[in-house]
């Protein structure tokens, strides 16, 4: 018995040595330029890893080039208003993360004296720094040998080792990352982990895989099997709720009026168009005549309808119905929010606003000589 199991571990290690070796030979030689990846600056790199979390690379691009720019130090990040912080994500989305990043940053120059932490242990106590991001910057920054295990990584294991259960099972995902950590080599473990995720980006695609360019193709366990495009097993999809909205483009003198949510939850921090949920058996109008009073203690007059804007976030769907309104009277306070402004149209582009408010805004632009301020 002991035979055969130093013989099947001499045969694992021999595998693994071999998808090592491929898996950095691919990459050198098909690895995207991306600027993350022309930098050794630990900053620069923890700055990518927060916005790729969820998001693909090549959107990514122009907003890490753009934050950089603006933010080009911890330093300068710590010391940013979160509204400039929120107004130069914008369009990213998951605003949570740009939150976090801003209160990690100041944590960083307290705690660290403006250096990034080097190790695993260190960098999960940041805001915003889980198992995987802490593992991607270890490695890449810092040389660390740390494994990493995201979608793009799953989908790639599941595949190559033939995972025929729900890797969102608690289980099955310890397993993974003891998968990840026995293929990381002693030396480059930074681009091994950076091959895996791009080897699952770019070949290893969740509907159809181009195993023809694969550089594991023949060490691939569901290849072999004819699995590849039945892995990684999938929960069935839950139908998202759909939740409908009445928002006012409220106008006084020539200005409108916008205010801003509280700082925790869904879109904390940003600006928005009054308004909110419609209510059962309520009419879009009077919704949006309720949520104005409730929100800012105020009266208005519902014009007409300017557009329904349809917009999903991870968890449930939204129908924005956008009226045109006047202002009629009371003072305006915040009952359920933070702040509010009586803005130019061509002001509106000076704050961070949600995508979908986003997209009000540039109907406004035809109304006005010029597009918003940037």
């Amino acid at each position: 018995m002991g035979g055969v199991t130093n013989s099947s571990k001499a045969k694992s290690q021999t595998r693994h040595r071999l998808i090592r070796r491929r898996l950095l030979q691919w990459f050198d030689g098909h690895a995207r330029d991306l600027p993350w990846r022309n930098t050794g600056d630990p900053y620069a790199i923890w700055i990518s890893e927060i916005m790729l979390q969820q998001t693909r690379g090549e959107t990514v691009k122009p907003y890490y080039l753009r934050f950089l720019k603006r933010f080009p130090t911890v330093e300068k990040l710590a010391r940013a208003r979160i509204d400039t912080v929120l107004k130069h994500w914008e369009g990213l989305g998951y605003y949570t993360r740009a939150r976090n990043l801003h209160r990690a940053a100041r944590e960083i120059v307290t705690r660290y004296e403006g250096h990034l932490p080097t190790t695993r242990d260190e960098l999960v106590t940041l805001p915003g720094i889980g198992s995987y991001t802490a593992g991607a910057i270890a490695s890449i920054a810092f040389d660390r040998r740390e494994p990493v295990v995201d979608g793009n990584v799953t989908r790639v294991l599941c595949r190559l080792f033939r995972v025929r259960t729900d890797p969102k099972r608690a289980d099955v995902h310890k397993q993974l990352w003891s998968l990840a950590a026995e293929l990381l080599p002693r030396v480059r473990p930074g681009d091994h982990n950076q091959a895996l995720m791009e080897l699952g980006s770019e070949i290893c695609l969740p509907r159809n895989p181009r195993c023809n360019e694969c550089p594991l193709v023949r060490t691939c366990e569901a290849r072999r099997r004819g699995e590849e495009t039945a892995l990684p097993v999938k929960r069935p999809k839950k139908e998202l709720p759909t939740i409908t909205v009445a928002i006012g483009v409220i106008y006084k003198d020539g200005r409108i009026l916008i205010d801003k949510r509280k700082p925790d939850g869904l879109l904390g921090g940003l600006w928005e168009f009054p308004g909110g949920k419609q209510e059962a058996g309520e009419s879009l109008r009077d919704a949006l005549h309720r949520e104005v009073r409730e929100e800012l203690g105020i009266r208005i007059e519902v014009a007409h309808s300017l557009m329904v804007i349809r917009h999903a976030y991870s968890h449930f769907r939204v129908r924005l119905h956008v009226f045109e309104c006047t202002f009629l009277s009371g003072k305006p306070r915040c009952r359920s929010c933070t702040a509010f402004k009586w803005v130019r149209p061509n002001e509106l582009g000076r704050y961070a606003f949600p995508a979908a408010n986003s997209r009000i805004i540039k109907s406004l632009w035809p109304k006005t000589k010029s597009k918003p301020a940037s």
